[in-house]
């Protein structure tokens, strides 16, 4: 591959996020530019030639961009046919990196109230089943969680890292396969909708004790005010994100 080109954008592309690899680089902007409505469902991404050559990158960074998206159901490729924009319905818009190019800019209002749904769909369940089968040492985790969010509060990185091991050990102290599969994007919902409700300013509500209802529950194995504690939780969450969203420049 001596003959490609990786002078110009390609060195602007590897020194603009220290951890993301040059086609990394590449697929989060386009991504985000499909998640924009830059390029909308059914549009006719250029050739693998033309856009290496204009982005000035090697075409073997921008083929695995193109890879990356394909993997999360947003464009599709094929022989003649050429790389389209599928419908919204096809995106993994549960993957922790997708979420993250959504939150990056300003994400959809629907789609925040459709994370809502999910979760209040999904944690007063778990929740439930959490206090009915966790152990101690999932609940000394959760404990420990609580510590980091008080010390930090969640307007922090590590705060809101605490915030995602306490939403994340409820899925685990479920026991159930399937509910914990779900703890990534589960986990990722919770840190970027916390970070964007604290971007600008802190919000006037403490959310600390609210999650330290929900432990109370669990640890007291008292499942109706475990699954009563998470969907309250969540209904003040939401409750800031309408805050967050009603600010001026947001």
């Amino acid at each position: 591959m001596g003959s490609e080109r990786k002078d110009g954008p390609e060195r602007k592309f590897a020194s603009d996020e220290g951890s993301l690899r040059i086609h990394q680089a590449i697929a989060r902007d386009m991504g985000t530019a499909i998640l924009t409505g830059r390029h909308k469902p059914g549009d006719l991404f250029e050739g693998e030639i033309e856009a290496s050559e204009r982005l000035g990158v090697s075409r073997t960074a921008y083929r695995e961009a193109i890879r990356i998206l394909i993997a999360k159901g947003m464009l599709e490729s094929r022989p003649k046919a050429g790389t389209r924009v599928l419908p919204r319905a096809r995106w993994n818009v549960l993957d922790p990196e997708m979420l993250a190019w959504m939150f990056a800019g300003e994400p959809d209002r629907a789609f925040i109230r459709d994370l809502f749904e999910l979760r209040g769909v999904i944690e007063p369940a778990a929740a439930e089943f959490a206090a009915r089968r966790r152990t101690d040492d999932q609940l000394a985790i959760m404990d420990a969680a609580l510590a980091e969010m008080e010390r930090y509060g969640l307007s922090t990185p590590e705060g809101r890292a605490a915030d995602q091991r306490f939403h994340n050990a409820i899925l685990a102290a479920t026991h159930n396969d399937a509910l914990e599969a779900l703890a990534s994007s589960v986990g990722a919902a919770v840190s970027w909708t916390t970070t964007f409700k604290h971007r600008k300013k802190l919000l006037p509500r403490d959310p600390l004790p609210d999650h330290q209802a929900v432990h109370r529950a669990i640890a007291a194995r008292d499942t109706a005010a475990a699954r009563n504690a998470m969907a309250e939780l969540l209904r003040l969450a939401f409750a800031d994100m309408d805050i967050a969203l009603s600010e001026p420049g947001a």
